[in-house]
């Protein structure tokens, strides 16, 4: 399986963000990436390719352009306001306020355009951010081009943007991203099934009122778990999309057996929706050892997610998402591919 990386991404390293009270180190750091390609490496998974340029075309396919032309802009503005540390929201308009009109600061655009203050910006971030829509729109190539599968090696992650806004350490949904080149490459169906512990709010937001692309989120309960306004079991779309979004919220503490029963059901309902490709959204924070999250999967466990993701029998692109205990996170990630390539 070829990998795509750019080590552009490193550029987003050393932001800060606001977690139960206090400013922190981000939990989505460099080591992230570098841990991944590490281990593509070592268990000789397959070429490493840097990624092609594209223009953001793509991109706004699914979001906002206002939104997607803001994203440049911002460390320079920051920096023209003479703000300190890292680019970061401190306001946002929430019901009973004006949603319809974009303040002129950047402090108070940055929530205009978010909704936590996770999604942080120092003077790499554009970079990296461009660099991983790069990485995720080469690797769709890929596979359009008769790859069995690639790993788009993303990051920053990307499932939490949604059309407009940025949150939860993402700013361009990649998924969301290369799942509308599929279609407008004239695949019929396309199949997002996003594994991370965190449900993949952006992208459901996205597609929630559509047919062509089949939704899945397989995550923490979100009475209790981030992002928490998305995520439960009765939303199963809106209009022509009502039936093509599943939502399957588990309790903390939920391991391989009721995890692997949530992904057969998920498996099954992707078999039957019969599409031409099925994006991966790559989380492995599901992972026991994992400082923000409470699942309790194994290290042995993520080969198995691979295997049974294989028995689809389809075209399949992983993009990577969440995982943050960084020592395992390669071990895991690649898990996943290598249980797919071996099935």
């Amino acid at each position: 399986m070829k990998t795509i990386f750019s080590p552009l991404h490193a550029g987003h390293g050393g932001q800060m963000e606001l977690v139960s009270g206090q400013i922190v180190p981000g939990f989505e750091k460099p080591s992230r990436a570098e841990f991944i390609k590490a281990r593509v490496e070592s268990e000789k998974l397959g070429p490493i390719l840097a990624p092609k340029e594209h223009s953001l075309d793509a991109a706004k396919r699914v979001h906002a352009s206002d939104y997607i032309d803001f994203l440049p802009t911002v460390w320079p503005e920051w920096q023209n306001a003479g703000f300190p540390g890292s680019a970061m929201a401190f306001t946002w308009p929430t019901r009973g306020l004006r949603g319809d009109v974009p303040p002129k600061r950047i402090d108070a655009l940055l929530g205009y355009y978010s909704f936590d203050a996770g999604a942080t910006f120092v003077k790499g971030t554009w970079d990296a951010i461009k660099s991983s829509y790069d990485v995720g729109l080469t690797a769709a190539e890929l596979v359009k081009a008769g790859e069995r599968a690639a790993f788009a090696l993303c990051r920053p992650p990307g499932h939490h943007a949604g059309a407009a806004f940025m949150g939860g350490y993402c700013f361009i949904n990649n998924a969301a991203v290369v799942a509308q080149w599929y279609r407008d490459q004239g695949a019929a169906r396309v199949a997002i099934l996003d594994v991370d512990y965190h449900h993949g709010n952006g992208t459901q937001e996205i597609f929630y009122e559509r047919d062509d692309v089949l939704m899945i989120n397989l995550h923490g309960d979100p009475m209790t778990e981030y992002p928490f306004f998305l995520g439960h079991a009765d939303e199963r779309g809106a209009g022509k999309g009502e039936g093509f979004n599943h939502n399957y919220p588990m309790q903390p503490g939920t391991a391989w057996d009721k995890w692997s029963a949530a992904l057969e059901d998920a498996c099954a309902k992707v078999a039957a929706y019969a599409p031409d490709v099925v994006v991966v959204s790559l989380g492995v924070d599901t992972f026991e050892k994992d400082p923000i999250s409470q699942f309790k999967l194994k290290s042995s466990d993520y080969p198995r997610m691979g295997e049974r993701i294989a028995k689809l029998g389809l075209p399949t692109l992983f993009v990577m998402e969440g995982g943050y205990a960084v020592e395992e996170i390669g071990i895991n990630a690649v898990g996943v591919l290598t249980g797919f390539d071996n099935a």
